[in-house]
C-alpha cells in the first residue's frame, strides 16, 4: 500500500462546505430526474407489454428497506460513474466548478472512486463531511474536492517553480 502525503495544494483550494452542500443537492436533483425519467421508461415498456420491470419496481416500492437499498446501488452507480469516467466531476462539481483530487494531487484511481463513493453507503456520512476532513468518503478513499480553476492555477504556478528550482547542469 502505498501512502500519499497532503499537498498543501490541494490543502489551499479546498472546497467550501457550502460549495460541497451545493453539491450534493445538485447531484441529488440530477439523479432523481434521472429516476423519474426511468419510471416514465418503465411505464412505456408496460404499456408495450414488458411488465416485469415495473412490476419488480412497485414491489420494492412498498418494501422501505428493499427501496433504500436500490436507490442507494442506483445512486452510487450514478455518482461512481460521473465521477470515474469525468476524471473527479460530477454535474454538480461542474456547476460549482470543483473537482476530486487525491490528497497528493493527483487524480484518483478507480479504486479510491469506488472506497470514495461506496462509502457513501455508510449512514450518517452525509453528515461527516461538517468535519474538518470533508467527510468519511474523502477521509477513506485519500481525496478531496477542490476549487478546479484556482487549483490548476496554483499547481501550474508550483510546477513553474520547481522548474526553476532545477539545477540546469
Amino acid at each position: 500500500m502505498i501512502l500519499k502525503q497532503l499537498s498543501s495544494t490541494v490543502q489551499n483550494n479546498r472546497a467550501s462546505q457550502g460549495t460541497r452542500l451545493l453539491n450534493y443537492i445538485i447531484d441529488f436533483i440530477v439523479f432523481y430526474i434521472f429516476i423519474f425519467f426511468l419510471g416514465i421508461f418503465l411505464g412505456i415498456l408496460s404499456v408495450i407489454g414488458i411488465e416485469a420491470p415495473l412490476q419488480w419496481l412497485l414491489y420494492i416500492d412498498g418494501n422501505r428497506a428493499l427501496d433504500y437499498l436500490f436507490t442507494s446501488v442506483l445512486y452510487f452507480i450514478y455518482i461512481f460513474s460521473f465521477e470515474y469516467f469525468t476524471k473527479g466531476r460530477s454535474i454538480g462539481k461542474y456547476i460549482t466548478k470543483t473537482k476530486v483530487v487525491s490528497i497528493d494531487g493527483t487524480t484518483p484511481t478507480q479504486k479510491d472512486f469506488f472506497i470514495r463513493n461506496i462509502s457513501r453507503l455508510v449512514p450518517f456520512d452525509g453528515l461527516s463531511f461538517l468535519k474538518e476532513d470533508g467527510g468519511w468518503h474523502n477521509l477513506w478513499s485519500d481525496t478531496r474536492v477542490v476549487n478546479w480553476e484556482k487549483y490548476k492555477s496554483d499547481y501550474e504556478m508550483q510546477q513553474e517553480l520547481n522548474e526553476l528550482g532545477k539545477n540546469p547542469n
